[in-house]
């Protein structure tokens, strides 16, 4: 299989040219040259925002294009448009954004979408950036193309922050702020097994979207923060909090404290999805002690530095800001 994967350097990118490569394939990838490709890995450089920014795919055919883009559809649309003669299929690695909020539990594929076009540029939204993206893919590739609806990812080459800031934070140690209830059902995917799912995807020659996440309680936040605890040493004293005191303590969820949402709204939208269609066309979910442990072990050989996206938001919470919110919990 002939794959090309644009990006490919980091996080999902970085998982799909891996995975790939590690099925004999031959992948090249097409970026900025910012980051090294993985080993093995050929790389065109362009961007694809810039004039003439797609010089380099001006030849070549392959079997299978991925494209992990969150910037302006247009862009999208210009790099479909250019391979549609080219290429086998278009994957375009979408999000679970694209619903119309709030979402309702349990919702699949059939739910409402944002509005947005193949045309938007790079001052619309994330979810309408994705939309437009899965539009513009659809408008070039029609029934090839394939939208891969991610959820939350967590895994090893995260550089959003979250997993990484709660691995940071249990090794560190001490009284930890455990945002609860301790059985709060999570969903996320691995980018590893969101990778093997849409390479056996693209070969199975699947179109349309899938919701690529966990089954709904896949983990728990209590069984991912015992992992990140049991990982790092153990040290970390876990103070499980209930979801109206830490909000009270003026915490912001999702990015002061990574990955959780109190029961309700926002939370139904984004950690109760109905994934049966990726499920009963393969998609295996790793045990969170896997990825939390791998992640760990990929962090450690970089210093325990992660690299972060200098357009996604800082994650975690002051040190300060948890003390407060302990000493109000009691």
């Amino acid at each position: 299989m002939r794959v090309l994967i644009l990006g490919g350097t980091e996080f999902v990118g970085r998982a799909l040219a891996q995975e790939a490569r590690a099925r004999g394939a031959r992948v090249t990838v097409f970026h900025r040259g910012r980051h090294a490709p993985p080993p093995g890995v050929a790389a065109l450089h362009g961007d694809r925002t810039g004039e003439n920014g797609l010089a380099a795919l001006a030849d070549g055919t392959w079997d299978v294009v991925v494209d992990t883009w969150s910037g302006s559809p247009a862009a999208v649309r210009d790099t479909a448009r250019l391979l549609a003669d080219r290429a086998g299929r278009y994957v375009y690695v979408s999000s679970r954004s694209v619903y119309a909020y709030p979402a309702p539990a349990g919702a699949d594929e059939s739910a409402p979408v944002v509005d947005a076009s193949p045309d938007d540029g790079a001052d619309v939204s994330y979810a309408r950036a994705k939309r437009g993206g899965e539009l513009a893919a659809l408008q070039a590739f029609g029934d090839r193309a394939l939208l891969v609806r991610a959820g939350l990812i967590l895994g090893p080459y995260e550089n959003t922050g979250r997993l990484p800031w709660w691995l940071g934070r249990t090794a560190r140690g001490g009284p930890v702020l455990a945002p609860g209830p301790r059985d709060l059902p999570l969903q996320y995917v691995d980018p590893r097994d969101l990778a093997a799912w849409t390479l056996d995807a693209a070969a199975a020659g699947l179109g349309g979207a899938y919701n690529l996440v966990s089954p709904p309680g896949h983990t728990t936040m209590g069984d991912l923060l015992d992992a990140c605890v049991a990982v790092t040493g153990g040290t970390a004293d876990l103070r499980w909090t209930a979801p109206e005191t830490v909000l009270a303590a003026g915490i912001r969820p999702w990015t002061e404290l990574p990955v959780w949402l109190p029961p309700g709204e926002r939370y139904d939208a984004l950690h109760t999805a109905d994934a049966s269609r990726a499920l009963a066309t393969g998609l295996r979910c790793r045990p969170v002690a896997r990825t939390v442990a791998d992640t760990w072990t990929w962090l450690r050989s970089l210093g325990g530095v992660p690299p972060h996206r200098p357009d996604r938001p800082p994650m975690g919470l002051p040190p300060d800001k948890e003390t407060a919110a302990l000493r109000l919990a009691g």
